[in-house]
């Protein structure tokens, strides 16, 4: 699978270990760090 680096995401919104909804939106004209991992082959 060829990687996604530098590619736009699309617009999501999900709800953060804060309880509060986040959206992408919110963080327009900053820098961010996307991190996805693949958690179903994660042991434990």
């Amino acid at each position: 699978m060829a990687g996604l680096e530098g590619q736009k995401a699309p617009a999501f919104t999900l709800e953060g270990s804060d309880g509060k909804k986040h959206s992408l939106a919110d963080y327009a004209g900053k820098n961010i760090v996307l991190w996805f991992y693949p958690k179903d082959d994660t042991p434990g």
